[in-house]
């Protein structure tokens, strides 16, 4: 019995073993295709060249032990940020090490800490010799990953240098739980001892839980998207930009939109115009490598435009312009500060939906597709207690917009609705603090 038992827990560990080499040989294959695309991008957009050496865990040496947290894109980055701030004011005497997988992630990062106060790179490929480099480099005592970045070559470094690593503000699809138990066995082993998971929901807890993370190690903290901070001054500098456009001129926004979703828009505010709105609309495409494909299509349907990076205060002719495209990268909370109506895209399209409590916080009727998975508990919420509306086609949005913008008293009212949401959400950036474990040295 005991020798047949030593037999069962070798022949598992020989079997995790197995397939640990073949996810790293799969990794190792496909990153000169990711760096073939970095540099094909590259051409396009030189942002995509900078850091290559990161990529592969090169790079400075950070002076002391950090914090390292990571955030994979522009939405994550945005959601940490008040995280990022806590972290900062709470260990001032530890390096904060920020990491990003896309250039519009880092240059979010950057705008949180333009006084270099973090230390800002990209996260590196989950090869085993990419995860050991990054991790000797920064040294990290203590480690938070945004939402769901599962790496397991990366977490099992953690967990081999003893570095505690918390999945902050975690959510997982049932779709994603789907592709786990189809490929899972290839990441086996990722829930590790060194790993809490702090879910969003009990939904996601659970759905943690049944691809493999132990009870003990899953706790509910809420979405730190709650915790969001607008920047001071973001209302003030809104209505001095609402100046430039027009204080008496309807303004809506639509933003983070996808290809497929412009065209959509776009129908929309001619409808607006055909019923005498005379709005402006604010038109922000969610990835800046699109922002040509936009500009193209704009000047395709003959609207008179202008780009957001090349206004010029008392030159451009506001008043004459039917779009403000939004080509800046940083900037969306200034401009929603700026519209009377939020459309949040990616909803009009299957992708899932954007952030919207962006727009809900600065007190602005919020309009979704039916396209908002990705924070469907988010959605849901407002859409029940009426600080959203959805809408499922160009005709919808107009007729939505037609009603609201002749209405000032409903927007207030629905804006009032969605801020008090927000505030009494709050809460999740300290119990993901309470969780973080930082290494002694």
């Amino acid at each position: 019995m005991h020798s047949g038992g030593v037999a069962t827990v070798d022949g598992r560990l020989s079997g995790s073993l197995t397939l640990h080499f073949l996810y790293s040989f799969l990794i190792r294959c496909a990153v000169p295709f990711a760096y073939a695309a970095l540099l094909w991008r590259g051409l396009s957009d030189r942002t995509y060249w900078q850091g290559l050496g990161q990529r592969l865990g090169f790079g400075p040496s950070v002076r002391a032990p950090c914090i390292w947290v990571h955030a994979v894109s522009l939405g994550e980055m945005s959601a940490a940020a008040p995280l990022l701030r806590s972290l900062r004011q709470r260990f001032p005497q530890l390096p904060l090490v920020v990491t990003s997988a896309t250039p519009t992630g880092r240059a979010r990062a950057q705008a949180l800490f333009p006084n270099n106060d973090a230390d800002i790179r990209f996260l590196p490929y989950d090869t085993p010799g990419s995860v050991r480099r990054f991790l000797a480099r920064i040294q990290p005592r203590a480690a938070a990953i945004m939402e769901t970045e599962l790496w397991p070559n990366l977490l099992r470094e953690c967990e081999r240098r003893g570095v505690p690593v918390l999945l902050a503000s975690a959510r997982l699809s049932d779709k994603s739980v789907a592709r786990f138990r189809r490929f899972g066995k290839l990441f086996s082993g990722v829930f590790t001892r060194s790993l809490v998971v702090a879910a969003q929901t009990a939904d996601d807890a659970e759905r943690f839980r049944a691809i493999g993370a132990a009870a003990a190690q899953v706790h509910v903290c809420g979405n730190v998207k709650f915790d969001l901070e607008l920047d001071a001054g973001i209302v003030e500098a809104g209505q001095t930009l609402r100046a430039v456009l027009g204080v008496q001129r309807p303004v809506w926004i639509a933003g983070s939109t996808h290809a497929g979703e412009e065209e959509q828009v776009l129908d929309a505010h001619a409808s607006l115009q055909a019923a005498g709105a005379n709005a402006l609309l604010i038109l922000v495409p969610r990835h800046k490598d699109r922002f040509a494909d936009v500009a193209e299509l704009l000047k395709r349907r003959g609207i008179a435009f202008a780009r957001r990076s090349e206004m010029r205060p008392g030159v451009d002719d506001a008043a004459r312009l039917g779009v403000l495209m939004g080509d800046t990268v940083g900037e969306l909370a200034l401009l929603y500060a700026c519209a009377d109506v939020a459309f949040v895209g990616g909803s009009l399209v299957p992708i899932g939906g954007h952030n919207l409590l962006e727009p809900a916080a600065l007190g602005l009727p919020v309009l979704t597709g039916p396209s908002y998975v990705n924070s469907k508990e988010i959605a849901q919420l407002l859409l029940t207690r009426g600080a959203a509306l959805q809408v499922g086609s160009a005709a919808d949005l107009a007729a939505a917009l037609v009603r609201l913008l002749a209405d000032p008293a409903e927007r207030r009212r629905i804006g009032a609705i969605g801020q008090e949401i927000v505030a009494s959400n709050r809460g999740s950036v300290e119990r993901l603090l309470a969780l973080i474990e930082v290494k002694p040295n």
